[in-house]
């Protein structure tokens, strides 16, 4: 791996740290914060309202009832908000199950994953987090199910139960975390390929006897470090702690260490949106495009919600 030093460089250019692998962030200052790519024509919403919630990732929709059916139009619109926007916020829709389901539905075909706990309504996951309950380890940032061979496109969350306090959930676009790296990281990353493997997420919570048998199902894959954006062509970042290895063809100590850096881009504010829950709030978001993470601030209340993953494609 290229050595990251404090040698000159152009007025233009990050100010990086002078030590080797920096644990807050790869510099200070300013960022690259570009929502769109490059060329990408804004144009107006003409069919609801969008509330930015953050610089480059997050905008609350105005004006929809989700629970009614999408025109073709309504669907173009939205889906333009959700590349544009990378995730987008609901608030009291209050859908059935059977209702976020079809919602999700418009997007594709819809997954579960085996691993967690299934709602009343087919394709639906449930996080019921609370006294009692059977620990998980959503706070910490990753994208979902990179472990399989075409991880979701993306996911629609609705909190059921929300705690008097706490319980945020977390977004980070890794477009920006992309687009903030030094150049000499870049050169590095472009081309690789990294091993991604359901173990590593959920061995701390389930048994072997219980994860032996998927073994088969989700062996490991690998999957390009740095993504295209299939709708865009945009270059993002596609690395997470949870389920991401190792790089193929690098010494475990330099693979160790360049995923190390690459996990902290998630970590950057500036990168992120945070949304505070309200009962029947929805969240739409883009799974190519982010990583998330949900705050376990909460306890001992109970936070409840449910859960629909939409089928992606394999990476490229």
């Amino acid at each position: 791996m290229t050595a990251l030093t404090d040698s000159p460089r152009p007025a233009t250019a990050p100010v990086l740290r002078p030590h080797h692998i920096p644990a807050d962030g790869l510099y200070e200052g300013d960022r690259v914060l570009r929502r769109t790519p490059d060329g990408w024509q804004d144009r107006p919403y003409d069919l609801f309202d969008v509330v930015p919630q953050g610089r480059t990732i997050g905008a609350e929709i105005r004006g929809l009832d989700l629970s009614r059916p999408l025109s073709a139009e309504l669907r173009a619109e939205l889906n333009r908000a959700l590349v544009e926007w990378k995730v987008l916020f609901f608030r009291s829709q209050h859908l059935t199950s059977a209702a976020q389901r079809e919602f999700a539905a418009n997007w594709g075909e819809l997954e579960t994953n085996p691993l967690l706990a299934t709602g009343a309504e087919k394709d639906v996951v449930r996080f019921d987090k609370g006294p009692g309950a059977v620990p998980t380890f959503e706070n910490v940032w990753h994208t979902d199910v990179t472990f399989r061979e075409r991880p979701a496109l993306g996911a629609v969350l609705q909190l059921r139960e929300v705690p008097p306090s706490g319980g945020d959930t977390m977004w980070a676009d890794m477009a920006a975390a992309y687009d903030n790296l030094p150049s000499d990281i870049k050169e590095r990353i472009d081309g690789a390929r990294a091993v991604h493997d359901y173990l590593p997420g959920f061995a701390r919570f389930y048994s072997a006897e219980r994860l032996a048998p998927l073994q088969e199902e989700f062996p490991p894959v690998e999957h390009p470090v740095v993504r295209r954006h299939p709708e865009t062509g945009r270059r993002m970042l596609f690395v997470n702690t949870s389920f991401t290895t190792r790089i193929v063809g690098l010494p475990e100590a330099e693979s160790d260490r360049l995923l190390r850096l690459l996990f902290q881009q998630a970590h950057v504010p500036e990168f992120q949106v945070r949304f505070r829950w309200q009962p029947g709030d929805v969240a739409f978001w883009d799974n190519r495009a982010t990583q998330h993470y949900a705050v376990a601030d909460y306890a001992p209340h109970r936070r409840v919600a449910e859960r629909v993953a939409i089928a992606g494609d394999r990476p490229y």
